[in-house]
């Protein structure tokens, strides 16, 4: 791999689009290839992005020998089947969240990166925003003394299509994997790995998970409560209380421009905002560890999305969904 990172982007859709954006305003880094099951549509994302070569299948973008990482941004369902053929054929992988669709495909997957001796990482994209590398800071330096509680919610009211990607089952749909995640993030990143998980949800005639809330019971008994949904308008916001203040993260939780830190010294609003396309930061974070050697990153180390991993499953085997092949 030389001194400019080359992309491969695996599936073009909204998400891809705005990752797309973002490598505009990377250095080192730059998108020379993109693949879709539809050629059209490969076509088409090449074009409105200047990307040299477009495929119309995944095979043929893991066979591209000029292509040193890919960013895999389909549907969930596809995400450990998709990071698999890449790692076979010698790439690095970004993978979106989540990681993939339960644990056991996670733990495969870093088996085979690890197996492969090559760099992966769920692109968890707020563990790299500013606001959050402040949010580390301050509790860092311990500014609300021990984090005891975290209240986070992610969701929004969506009218029921069985077509649209949220509510179709086959697609790891459903609120808790797509929006769920980041209150469920957020709390393993201030309180670690829960040790206990008890959540209840309601699931729709399309057999995904519409609303659901959890508790997430935490060593030395600290807890994180979630809440997140696709048929219920929610707060988006988040608050970390600890034993000396609270630290507030406003609308939208996991991509905020500021947080609100409360302690005994007063209110302190501390801005990070940042220009562009955010999921930027993430691909700044995977350039920083391929350059250095390091097949995964401190801020999203492998063993922590396989526990993500675990914990999204825990809620959802009793909330009552499962996937196909499950």
């Amino acid at each position: 791999m030389g001194d400019v990172v080359r992309w491969g982007i695996c599936g073009p859709g909204g998400i891809a689009s705005r990752f797309a954006e973002g490598m505009r305003l990377v250095d080192g880094g730059t998108v020379v290839a993109v693949a879709s099951r539809s050629s059209e549509r490969a076509r088409e994302f090449a074009a409105r992005f200047d990307i040299e070569r477009h495929y119309g299948r995944y095979e043929d973008l893991a066979a591209d020998a000029d292509v040193d990482i890919a960013y895999i941004a389909t549907p969930h369902s596809r995400h450990a089947a998709d990071a698999l053929l890449f790692l076979g054929a010698g790439k690095h992988v970004l993978c979106e969240k989540p990681f993939t669709l339960n644990a056991a495909q996670a733990r495969e997957v870093v088996d085979a990166a690890r197996d492969a001796d090559r760099f992966v990482m769920e692109a968890m994209w707020s563990r790299f925003l500013p606001s959050y590398e402040v949010l580390r800071d301050v509790l860092a330096e311990g500014r609300i003394g021990e984090p005891l509680l975290v209240e986070a919610d992610f969701g929004w009211r969506s009218p029921v299509d069985p077509a649209d990607r949220h509510f179709d089952l086959a697609q790891g749909g459903g609120a808790l994997l797509d929006l769920g995640i980041y209150p469920v993030q957020l709390c393993f990143l201030v309180l670690g790995a829960p040790d206990a998980v008890v959540a209840r949800g309601h699931v729709g005639t399309t057999g995904v998970d519409e609303q659901l809330a959890a508790v997430l019971h935490h060593p030395g008994g600290r807890l994180g409560v979630v809440k997140t949904a696709i048929r219920t308008p929610l707060s988006c916001t988040a608050r970390i209380a600890g034993t000396d203040g609270t630290i507030d993260l406003p609308a939208f939780m996991h991509c905020p421009d500021h947080i609100v830190v409360r302690n005994a010294s007063g209110e302190e609003r501390i801005d990070a905002p940042w220009e562009g396309e955010g999921l930027r930061f993430q691909v700044d974070e995977v350039h920083r560890c391929l350059a250095t050697g390091l097949l995964e990153s401190p801020r999203m180390p492998l063993d922590e999305s396989v526990a993500i991993a675990e914990t999204l499953d825990a809620i959802r085997a009793q909330v009552g969904v499962r996937y196909p092949g499950e």
